[in-house]
């Protein structure tokens, strides 16, 4: 009986948890709503950075950081920004947590600085951050915000990790830097070069998109 009656707590747990306004927002971000896999957003670093596991997963982390960040912040001052000059107030919000991205990833990695290169600074003009500003961040609590940032670029970073790390995997042998590859392998040089971001890309749309319909219809 009192097994049953855990079974049942449990469930009244999850439930209510689901119910939940500010998970369902972090959730949507993380699988429901992918910026890139359902929105197709922020397509240009997702390809362009993605010719490794390492550059995918800094550049989902450093973009994660400034969605939640900016986010927050957005909502914090939603009533005191004029609608005139929300757009530019964004923008300067937002640069302000990509210069401390820029100067936070020179420090520690001089290397992986010069490899996502320009992408860096493009953050700021990313779609997925400037559209959560606008449709999200200003129109909600701070709370919510926050879930909504930090799922959405999870949600962005898991999509990119999983390109690069194919790509890399299929191109160079290797994940993260080591080997996982047999020395026998015959590596796919067309993966690790721009053609091979759009061939990932597809092949993961495609089985996202399968297992979305195959669900509805389930």
């Amino acid at each position: 009986m009192s097994l049953i009656n855990q079974n049942k707590a449990n469930e009244g747990f999850f439930k209510k948890l689901g119910e939940n306004p500010a998970t369902d927002d972090f959730i949507k971000g993380l699988w429901k709503d992918n910026p890139v896999f359902v929105q197709v957003l922020g397509m240009c670093p997702s390809l362009a950075v993605s010719n490794s596991a390492k550059n995918a997963l800094a550049m989902g982390l450093a973009t994660t950081f400034v969605l939640t960040m900016s986010n927050v912040l957005i909502s914090l001052l939603r009533n005191f920004i004029p609608k005139e000059v929300r757009i530019a107030s964004y923008i300067l919000i937002i640069a302000t947590f990509v210069s401390m991205v820029d100067y936070t990833i020179q420090a520690v990695s001089v290397d992986l600085h010069k490899s996502l290169g320009a992408f860096i600074a493009l953050i700021v003009v990313n779609c997925i951050i400037l559209s959560r500003a606008e449709a999200f961040a200003s129109k909600n609590t701070v709370g919510r915000s926050f879930f909504d940032g930090l799922g959405m670029g999870l949600g962005f970073m898991f999509a990119l990790f999983c390109i690069g790390s194919i790509r890399e995997i299929i191109g160079s042998g290797s994940l993260l830097g080591f080997q996982v590859m047999p020395d026998a392998f015959e590596k796919w040089v067309i993966m690790v070069l721009p053609a091979g971001g759009f061939f990932t890309l597809a092949a993961l749309l495609l089985i996202f998109n399968h297992y979305k319909l195959k669900k509805s219809k389930a």
